[in-house]
């Protein structure tokens, strides 16, 4: 569909085009091409329906911040906003944004008659951190802090009416009980029902059919990299996103010639790192997002101060930001942020099981040197000797796959484990692969971001040199 108002021969839009049967049974799992427009009718909400309807949500393209060679801003551009302030200072860096916890009510809520239940849309989630929870919103894609008391209720006490959880209380939180319940109907975050049995779970299975998901290609003066070679063994693997890091002041041609080798393939994104050069004016960038429809996102490195910038063309959905910042090896990566979080089903249903960055990931390095990090020191041979394919066999490859956030240590405790990226390379403790990342300045337990200045003075921060065990 290119929208939801798409029109038929006569002029009718698609929903009209459907008999009274139609309508009622019309799934809600859609794939627009444009922007609704404005007022339409069109199902919001993912599970207020019926079973058949809230079977799961589809995301479409790939959200996986792939590299974190720079702290992202969020939607303000406060790249640092949040460091150090109190613990819901990072609702204003989400990517989509955030609730404030509990914030107070525009005006009274009426409770529902009858026994009826509140449930949760199926896309909003709660996970519980050391210090307060959150419910994440994977449809539309925002965080909101919730007290844990609220997440006790919200799982422990599901399938219960409002009477029964006071009464569970002994009525000594009636008062605070009401006030949840108003905050999550304000919020949108579910609906009130007499048969919650209508509306299962959604499906958390996480198994795609690619081997490789993401990949990395670094680059720098001194790279000779076959970008036809590369890029047709990335598309027999299925990769959907490729990430090409250009470390040097680069030439317009140079992107071009890498575009171009992935100009008859299957990436769905490519997002382009390059140093800054004056070629690469802003004409220019549009210009090549134009020509490259692929390219999602667009950074320049090391550019004047002058130039710093960043926008999005609204025409073609790319983002391109000049930052003064350089970033001139794999080990500017590993940076964990607030702007970097992904707040969406697939990241959450792979977190659960797997490792957000290292999973069905392969990267090449400027030497070619095939990896599952740049940044990682073992290499399983070279891509001008050794096939990906082949590379992908080695039984020691997916090693760090499974290395998921409830077996990291302080990340198992912490709220945001399902929509942060992580990092395997740089680690609070070198010889364990269980160790937090080093350059993650969340604290679950305080649930503060402090500033990256502050945890090294702490002395957390020791990058893995020897080969992880």
């Amino acid at each position: 569909m290119t929208g939801p108002g798409r029109q038929g021969e006569r002029g009718e839009t698609f929903f009209e085009l459907l008999s009274a049967d139609g309508r009622r049974l019309t799934p809600a799992l859609y794939r627009f091409l444009q922007s609704p427009p404005a007022g339409s009718e069109t199902p919001a909400r993912l599970a207020a329906s019926r079973p058949y309807r809230a079977a799961g949500y589809v995301c479409y393209s790939f959200h996986k911040p792939i590299s974190k060679c720079r702290s992202r801003p969020g939607p303000a551009g406060e790249a640092d906003a949040g460091a150090g302030g109190d613990g819901d200072a990072d609702a204003k860096t989400r990517g989509r944004g955030a609730t404030e916890d509990l914030a107070e009510p525009a005006g009274p809520v009426a409770a529902p008659p009858g026994p009826a239940l509140f449930v949760l849309y199926a896309c909003c989630l709660p996970v519980r951190g050391a210090r307060r929870s959150v419910v994440c919103d994977l449809q539309r894609q925002l965080l909101h802090f919730i007290p844990d008391a609220l997440y006790e209720i919200l799982i422990e006490h599901r399938g219960k009416t409002v009477a029964e959880i006071k009464l569970h209380y002994e009525h000594e939180c009636d008062a605070e009980i009401d006030e949840y319940f108003e905050f999550l109907e304000r919020e949108d975050l579910g609906f009130w029902c007499d048969d919650p049995e209508s509306f299962p779970e959604i499906d958390l299975s996480w198994d795609p059919p690619e081997r490789i998901t993401n990949a990395i290609l670094d680059v720098d003066a001194d790279s000779v990299h076959d970008y036809p070679d590369i890029l047709g063994q990335l598309d027999d693997l299925g990769t959907k996103a490729l990430e090409a890091r250009f470390f040097h002041r680069c030439r317009l041609d140079e992107l071009i010639s890498l575009l171009a080798a992935a100009a008859h393939g299957r990436l769905r994104s490519i997002e382009l790192v390059a140093g800054y050069g004056e070629e690469l004016t802003s004409e220019a960038l549009e210009g090549l997002a134009g020509d490259w429809r692929r390219l999602s996102a667009i950074l320049i490195h090391s550019a004047p101060a002058w130039r710093r910038r960043r926008w999005t063309i609204a025409r073609l959905g790319t983002s391109v930001e000049y930052v003064p910042e350089t970033i001139d090896s794999p080990r500017c990566c590993g940076k964990i942020h607030p702007g970097q979080l992904a707040v969406n089903l697939e990241t959450f249903a792979e977190a659960r099981r797997f490792n957000t960055c290292l999973n069905r990931k392969l990267a090449i390095d400027a030497r070619g040197e095939i990896r599952n990090c740049p940044s990682l020191p073992r290499s399983f041979g070279n891509v001008r000797e050794v096939s990906l394919h082949s590379a992908l066999a080695h039984r020691d490859f997916p090693a760090l796959w499974s290395v998921n956030k409830d077996q990291i240590a302080v990340c198992r405790d912490c709220e945001l484990r399902y929509v942060c990226t992580d990092c395997r390379a740089y680690l609070t403790d070198a010889a364990d692969r269980y160790s937090k990342p080093s350059s993650c300045t969340y604290d679950p337990y305080t649930a503060t971001w402090n500033s990256p200045a502050a945890d090294a003075a702490a002395g957390s921060t020791h990058d893995a040199q020897g080969e992880i065990r």
